[in-house]
């Protein structure tokens, strides 16, 4: 169980006994209502329950937020909040989360030079004094970014990888950590997979005993500021720019690069859309659909600026030093 700070520190426990058990949390959503919590401890130090002032104090929009980051912030103070008065532990009302515009995004068309540049800049990373984190980055980055192009899974499911769930052998990762909550199973194709061994076999001669398949110096997983924030360097170095482009969009680009190369046989592409559907994670086929949704207006532009093929940009030389 975890701890917590303020005067309703239980309460936050049953909440969150309760939300896991319905498989139904994650790791933002503790690292938001612990930041609440914490705000709590501080500016009411002597106050041993929840009050109206606290939750109104905290969900209030802030001159720094957009009305998205306000509601990513406080939805679980909400979630939290209902919970309590479900039960009639609170009498505290729930704030009115601000909601969001939809707003229609359109993910990055990559070019076939772009991603060759980008996936060049991750294979010329320097080891910088021969520290550990730096050897990690060297060898961690290419295969990371590789791994989503490849495979499409989602930054989070890449970050929370366990060792034990890759099958090197038969080239699956086994999806437990998941934006839907859904196990589910992704087939790697053979030259990931043979990539994958290799960083396997590197990586054990400085993380012999390691949980995460990519694994911090300090042992856990790595966190969205890792990925973002390599990604977007990396980027900008190969690029020139970083525009809106962002790791997530490897995703996307796995999912219409797909698409695109169906044959015109709707028999045939309803069954391989049911196959992406799985493999992407999706609970739903409707949300793989959203991607017919954007494909339509990208076709032209990707087949003429995007070159398929993993093995274009797979490194023909792997440095295990």
């Amino acid at each position: 169980m975890n701890t917590f700070n303020s005067g309703f520190a239980g309460l936050i426990d049953k909440f969150i006994w309760y939300r896991n058990a319905s498989g139904c949390w994650n790791t933002t959503s503790e690292g938001n209502l612990r930041y609440f919590d914490n705000y709590c401890a501080k500016n009411y130090k002597d106050s041993t329950t929840l009050t109206q002032s606290m939750v109104d104090g905290w969900c209030s929009k802030r001159e720094t937020e957009t009305s998205c980051s306000c509601y990513a912030r406080t939805y679980v103070v909400k979630s939290f909040i209902i919970f309590l008065r479900d039960r009639g532990l609170t009498d505290v009302r729930a704030p009115e989360v601000i909601h969001t515009k939809n707003v229609k995004y359109i993910p990055h068309a990559f070019t076939s030079m772009e991603l060759h540049n980008f996936f060049k800049a991750c294979d010329s990373i320097d080891l910088k004094y021969n520290r550990l984190q730096s050897k990690l980055r060297k060898l961690q980055c290419p295969v990371f970014f590789r791994l989503l192009y490849s495979s499409g899974i989602r930054t989070t499911e890449a970050r929370f990888l366990r060792v034990q769930d890759v099958d090197l052998g038969h080239g699956v990762l086994d999806i437990r950590k998941s934006k839907g909550y859904d196990q589910h199973y992704v087939a790697l194709h053979e030259t990931m997979t043979e990539l994958l061994q290799r960083y396997e076999s590197a990586i054990q001669k400085i993380q012999a005993n390691r949980t995460y398949f990519f694994e911090t110096s300090k042992g856990t997983h790595f966190s969205r500021d890792w990925v973002e924030d390599n990604f977007t360097a990396l980027w900008k170095s190969a690029n020139g720019t970083t525009g809106n482009v962002v790791a997530y969009d490897l995703r996307h680009n796995y999912a219409t690069e797909n698409i695109n190369s169906w044959e015109n046989d709707p028999f045939a592409a309803s069954e391989i859309l049911h196959f992406l559907s799985k493999s992407l994670g999706h609970r739903w086929i409707q949300s793989t659909l959203y991607y017919y949704s954007i494909v339509p207006a990208l076709a032209d532009k990707l087949s003429r600026k995007t070159e398929p093929g993993l093995n274009k940009i797979i490194p023909e030389v792997w440095d295990e030093e």
